[in-house]
């Protein structure tokens, strides 16, 4: 422990998550925040990869080492920290009537009042409980203010809002990380290390078949996917007349209108089951 304000971990692993997989080899991996440099991380990768597990061991590794214990790293430079602000996972409040975004919201304002330049803020995919422009709007807003002059703590951002590396270079402070995964023989793969840039891809759609989601819906969505990232994609068909603002119209118009209702779709931040609720309801509605 020092007072230097910089947390610097070589080859850091959680302690939890290593003893509990006996059978599977514990990737390792660095961490470095602060310095005016290095205030903050942004995290891409898909789900799964181990975002939340890194940041989880950063925050442990950064507590065991201030009250005086062996930390689970190869070495580490730990900078006194006044307090860690943990902002991860999703779950709504029925006894106060709060939805999950209220909730989270709520949990955000309180870490932003209360934390300090001093402070360790982790934060995992803000915005995702609202729509997509929403949602992101608030997410970068909220990473200018823990990277500003204002605020300055050292925090750790992960997100599926892949607009929000653009912020390296224009944000000082602001750095790039993410999760390595690689496509192997139609198979996706986490290797699990973190690496500095951002991740070109949100393998959403692999996730999805990892889950057990049925074959039929997996190449579905993939058909839907390479719709969306088709250069110049035709603008889908008004719907027939007499039919409501929801219901997919039928002939030819009916693949066009759900392409819409794909894009319309969070479809970073949807959890697998709403994903494939949302495809299921699409291949029926074309089916009739």
């Amino acid at each position: 422990m020092d007072l230097s304000g910089t947390i610097a971990i070589s080859e850091g692993r959680h302690p939890v998550v290593e003893l509990a997989q006996k059978d599977v080899l514990f990737v390792p991996n660095d961490t470095l925040l602060g310095g005016a440099d290095d205030r903050v991380a942004v995290i891409t990768g898909p789900n799964m990869a181990g975002k939340s597990t890194y940041m989880r061991q950063t925050a442990l590794i950064v507590l065991m080492a201030q009250i005086g214990s062996f930390v689970p790293a190869k070495s580490a430079s730990i900078g006194v920290v006044d307090r860690v602000f943990t902002r991860i996972g999703a779950s709504d409040d029925l006894a106060a009537g709060q939805s999950t975004f209220m909730v989270e919201m709520t949990e955000v304002a309180e870490i932003l009042r209360c934390a300090t330049r001093n402070s360790l803020i982790i934060l995992d995919e803000i915005g995702r409980g609202t729509s997509t422009y929403d949602g992101m709007a608030i997410a970068r807003a909220v990473l200018e203010y823990c990277a500003g002059r204002r605020l300055g703590a050292k925090t750790m951002f992960a997100t599926h809002y892949h607009e929000l590396t653009a912020l390296e270079g224009k944000v000082r402070g602001v750095r790039n990380y993410y999760i390595t995964a690689r496509k192997q023989g139609g198979n996706l793969i986490f290797l699990r290390k973190i690496v500095r840039g951002a991740a070109d891809e949100s393998y959403g759609i692999e996730v999805a078949k990892l889950a057990g989601v049925p074959e039929q819906v997996v190449s579905r969505a993939r058909e839907y996917l390479s719709e969306l990232n088709r250069a110049g994609a035709a603008a889908p068909a008004a719907p027939a007349p007499g039919d409501g603002p929801d219901q997919l119209s039928l002939g030819s118009s009916a693949e066009g209108e759900a392409a819409e209702r794909i894009r319309n779709a969070p479809l970073d931040t949807m959890s697998p089951i709403e994903a494939m609720n949302l495809l299921y309801e699409l291949k029926r509605k074309l089916d009739c």
